[in-house]
């Protein structure tokens, strides 16, 4: 993972961060964590995605009875 011709310095206080001193970069080495990191950021896309979904399905809904009602009242109405 760690390319051997760049040179990196450990980050005080943090034992599984290093600094690419070439980029600046901040690289965690503790691959555990960073899949863990990985597997609830995307679970909370996906949750977000449904809720979007959902939202649109609603609104759909609102819309689809709206006009239905707009076609009841015109049958009431004999128009």
């Amino acid at each position: 993972m760690i390319n051997s011709h760049k040179k990196y310095a450990k980050v005080e206080g943090h034992p599984n961060l290093i600094r690419d001193l070439s980029t600046n970069a901040i690289i965690n080495t503790d691959s555990f964590s960073s899949e863990q990191y990985n597997k609830i950021r995307n679970s909370k896309k996906e949750e977000k995605q449904k809720i979007e979904k959902l939202h649109s399905d609603v609104e759909d809904l609102k819309s689809s009875v709206d006009e239905i009602k707009q076609l009841l009242r015109s049958i009431v109405n004999g128009t």
